[in-house]
Order: C-alpha cells, then structure tokens, then sequence
C-alpha cells in the first residue's frame, strides 16, 4: 500500500473511488487500523459519487511508529480519573499533530478541500481539523466521541477495564480478548464473528500493543474542546450511540451543544461500533450533510436532533 509523507512521518492510505469527485476522509480511533472501516460504507460512499480515502494513524497499522519509551499509561489514567490534566509538553505529540498528519495527507494527494468523518478518536481528530484547519473542510461528521470535557462522554468502569486490559499471551488469545471487549463496547447490535474477523486481520497485518500508549497521551494533552469549538463554521453532523458504554451520548450531546448550527444524530441500537444494520443510515445521514452548502448553516440556532 501507498505510503504519504506528512507532518514529519509517514501514513500508509487506500484510495476508492474516482478521485475527480469530491474527497471523504475517513479517520480511525483509538488502536484501530484504517481496515477495520466496513467495506459496506466504503462502498456506499463510492456509489453515492464521492472519492474515498482511508489511513492508519501514526503508532498504528503501516503508518510511521514512535521512537523511545512509551508514555505512562496508568499515570495518564490516574490524571484523568482524578479530575486532574495532563499538559501538552508532558506528552510525545498531540491531537493537533494527529489533524496535521492528515491535512498533510491531503496536501500529499493534492486535494484542496475534503469532507472528512471520524470515529471515536477519529472524531476528536476531527473536531481538531474544524478548529484548525476548517478552510481544507466542505464538511465534518464526528460518530462516538467527546469533546475533552472529562465529565461528559465516561466509560463504564467496565469498558475502560476492557480497553485497557494488557494484550493476552499470544495471536488466539488475543482475537478472543478482542472480541470479549467488542461484545460490552458495541450494544445490542455486536456481531461477534464479524469482530473475530476483524481482530485477526489487524492482528496479522500489525501487532503493535505500545502504539496505545502514544496515542492515549495524545488524547489526554489535547484537553477540552468545547471553547474552540464554537468558532467552527462548516456543515457538522454527530452522529452518537445510545447505548455506547465506552464513550457516554454526552459525549455527542456535548459535541453537538458546542458547534453552532450542528447536527445531531442518536441511534437507540448503536454501541461504540459501526454496526452493518446502521450503515445505511449513517452514511446517508454524511452525504446529506455532506451537500449542504455552507451557507446554510443554521450559525444561530442550537443542534437540530434527526
């Protein structure tokens, strides 16, 4: 696969698509390989007219890895659970590195202007491309993340154990452990060979457990968005779970709340988790806010619910 140089590093992409069609970038969360977005809304996005681009982040799948010691996992948690934060020097990089490597991404395909969605940390990804980059942006779509607030978008005690439980000893273990940790993150929806599929793929083509340590400083010194947030002016949908236990809908009610003129989607059935039953909807819901022009976004007025 293509790799692109970026920002100092370099991230392995896939394209689909005619790239003479306006571009949708699909950014990944926390661990997750660009593989693990379903072929299915891959496919939709395609066959809806749009050019499709996907990547590993950095200190995952084939992209760049970091050098020298890993930062301090539970130290980061033990931060964060006890109301305190963690500064952006304290840590290797930031979120606002992980937006530049994908705007340099952009920059590496010679596309100007792209929508660009993101899931879990992919959506805080994002929201920091609004922030920061929003003149490469037709349109933004967040699905299952927060603001930074720590007192909106919790885990349950037992999601947060689940996603940061050491990797079992050895390949089988570990695709099992993964699926255990798929079935409380995803709701009702969870299809569990689906999960099994998708755990051994990423695991045969990277195993790389220290890449989590990376990028969760990344995401505890980045702090709270919420303030900058406001001055986003770009057609922005959220999309959230109900039932997600590993990034509470008050993650997305904050989101939404944050960004003037924003939409918000709430899906009963969904978890943490792209479930193949939703896609249609979800992708409908980023193309529909994907052909809204940009002045009609409704600056004055609080998130509209769909």
């Amino acid at each position: 696969m293509p790799h692109a140089p970026t920002n100092g590093i370099e991230l392995c992409y896939e394209t689909f698509g005619d790239p003479a069609n306006e571009t949708v970038v699909l950014v990944m969360g926390f661990t997750a390989q660009m593989i693990v977005w379903p072929d299915e809304m891959i496919d939709d996005l395609v066959g809806r007219g749009f050019h499709v681009v996907i990547f590993d982040n950095r200190d995952c799948g084939l992209s760049t890895k970091s050098s020298g010691p890993p930062p301090d996992v539970m130290a980061l948690m033990l931060t964060i659970i006890g109301g305190g934060t963690v500064s952006a020097d304290d840590v290797p990089y930031t979120l606002s590195d992980m937006a530049a490597d994908a705007i340099g991404l952009l920059d590496h395909l010679a596309i100007d202007k792209a929508h660009v969605v993101g899931a879990s940390m992919g959506g805080m990804i994002v929201q920091t491309m609004a922030i920061e980059h929003g003149h490469r942006l037709h349109s933004a779509t967040s699905i299952m993340s927060t603001t930074g607030n720590a007192e909106v978008g919790q885990s349950t005690d037992e999601a947060r154990t689940a996603l940061l439980a050491p990797p079992a000893p050895g390949r089988d273990a570990i695709i099992e452990q993964s699926v255990v940790a798929g079935r409380i993150f995803a709701g009702p929806l969870f299809d569990a060979e689906r999960s099994r599929q998708r755990a051994a793929e990423s695991f045969d083509r990277s195993f790389h457990p220290v890449g989590a340590a990376f990028q969760l400083a990344a995401i505890a010194g980045s702090g709270d968005r919420s303030e900058a947030l406001a001055s986003v002016d770009l057609p922005f949908l959220v999309i959230h779970g109900l039932v997600d236990e590993l990034i509470d809908v008050s993650g997305g009610h904050a989101t939404a709340a944050a960004i003037p003129g924003s939409d918000l989607l709430v899906l009963a059935a969904m978890g943490h988790d792209l479930p193949v039953q939703l896609l249609g909807q979800i992708v409908g819901s980023i193309e529909a806010i994907a052909r809204r022009p940009s002045n009609e976004i409704p600056s004055a007025e609080p998130a509209a619910q769909l």
